[in-house]
């Protein structure tokens, strides 16, 4: 669901405060805010923030130069997966320069006249919500601009034209030396903003990447391909089925749940002290979610803390919970009731019922007393790590999620205690 974004003079009023306010000419004349946020050709001498850091004041310049290299505006030796990564890598490791990267693709982006150097920088925004967000002050602002694009490739088409033809008038041809380009080239802006909008509302919460490794080029290819083609993170259950389609045409389920699952039973998970409490290596369950989104299963794992904490992952970042919102109410209010809380299963959706079933069968595995005596996870624990995967609290009061936390955990235990999975083996 779309959230009403801030206004049009909100978002003035936050330029206005916040903008880094830009000189030119020999008398030093301030440019206007609208000039301050349309697209440039050429360098910056101080960052389009204000900051009193001196790291930051110099890297911001620089960073300009990769923006304006990655949307082909500004000649370079790298290819473009290196610039992005230099320029990821910088933002991801110092976070004072985030909103700098951000408010610098808002200026690139606007007014520009060249739809392919327009699309690029829309890309890089894209890539760079895969590792890290905004700080929650600049979020709004992004948001702002982001939903304005979301239907707009006419308005953008129009607007192209329209600073083409004034160029054209104040410009002799022998003289204009960057190359004007209506045509589209490669995707809609609506479709960047589309991506864009739905990944800041997730790395808002998440946070982006964790992990002590720097970003790397396998990610930056990643973080792209993502744009078109859905991650089996972060996408709907209905979404994940259509893509394994062409892959895996019989499966009920999706591939990454039934995958993640046995690797973890194939490592002894069921032996493992902690095992769903204890977290994985962040890096090394960094590098398996990017296998596991090209449909790979590396031979070398050895920990079954990593793919534990990847399915976790999984069903924690799926858009819809297991458990649509819409059962939510039914689920806490028979969290005592056995009976109840196994006949709101029954009324999911077929998928949803799918999917729930077989996450049960697998943690009745690791309820076995035989179990529990070597991973010292007995069946609230379960329900205690698990819940938060499977039900999701709208509310915003701390008092109303405190209290329903504990009946979320008492509704998965009375699941796992009563709920007969027995048909869902060998189902795949």
């Amino acid at each position: 669901t779309l959230r009403k974004p801030i206004s049009q003079s909100s978002m003035a009023d936050w330029a206005s405060k916040n903008l880094n306010m830009h000189t030119q000419g020999i008398f030093r004349r301030r440019i206007s805010i609208s000039n301050m946020l349309s697209w440039n050709g050429g360098s910056i001498k101080k960052p389009m923030l204000i900051t009193s850091n001196r790291a930051i004041k110099k890297e911001a310049c620089e960073m300009f130069k990769l923006v304006q290299s990655y949307m082909g505006d500004r000649q370079t030796r790298m290819d473009r997966n290196h610039v992005a990564l230099v320029t990821v890598t910088k933002c991801w490791s110092m976070q004072g320069l985030r909103d700098e990267l951000y408010i610098q693709l808002v200026r690139q982006t606007t007014d520009n006249t060249c739809y392919r150097s327009l699309a690029w920088g829309w890309e890089l925004m894209a890539i760079s919500l895969a590792f890290f967000s905004p700080s929650p002050k600049f979020q709004s602002y992004l948001e702002g601009y982001i939903y304005r694009h979301l239907d707009s490739d006419e308005n953008i088409a129009q607007r192209i034209k329209e600073l083409v033809d004034l160029k054209n008038k104040k410009i002799s041809k022998s003289r204009k030396k960057r190359k004007q380009n209506t045509e589209d080239e490669g995707l809609p802006i609506s479709t960047y903003a589309k991506y864009c909008y739905r990944k800041l509302q997730k790395v808002a919460v998440t946070g982006g990447k964790k992990g002590l490794r720097k970003p790397t080029v396998e990610e930056i290819t990643h973080a792209r391909n993502a744009i078109v083609t859905p991650s089996l993170f972060g996408s709907s259950l209905e979404e994940i089925m259509l893509r394994q389609q062409d892959i895996y045409p019989g499966n009920k389920l999706p591939w990454v749940q039934t995958q993640l699952s046995q690797q973890v039973l194939a490592l002894g998970g069921e032996q493992t002290e902690g095992i769903f409490r204890i977290p994985g290596d962040i890096d090394e369950v960094n590098a398996l979610k990017l296998q596991v989104d090209q449909w790979r299963i590396p031979s070398s794992l050895s920990d079954p803390n990593v793919p534990a904490s990847l399915l976790k992952l999984w069903y924690r970042e799926l858009e819809e919970p297991v458990i649509p919102q819409q059962f939510y109410k039914e689920c806490i209010s028979n969290y005592e009731n056995p009976d109840a809380a196994v006949a709101v299963v029954q009324l999911l959706p077929e998928l949803n019922r799918l999917v729930l079933c077989y996450l049960i069968h697998f943690l009745q595995i690791f309820a076995q007393p035989s179990n529990v005596g070597r991973t010292k996870m007995d069946v609230n624990n379960l329900a205690m790590v698990m819940a938060p995967n499977c039900l999701r609290c709208q509310s915003d009061d701390p008092r109303v999620i405190f209290e329903n936390t504990r009946k979320e955990m008492s509704f998965l235990r009375m699941l796992i205690v009563h709920l007969d999975t027995s048909f869902i083996k060998g189902l795949v």
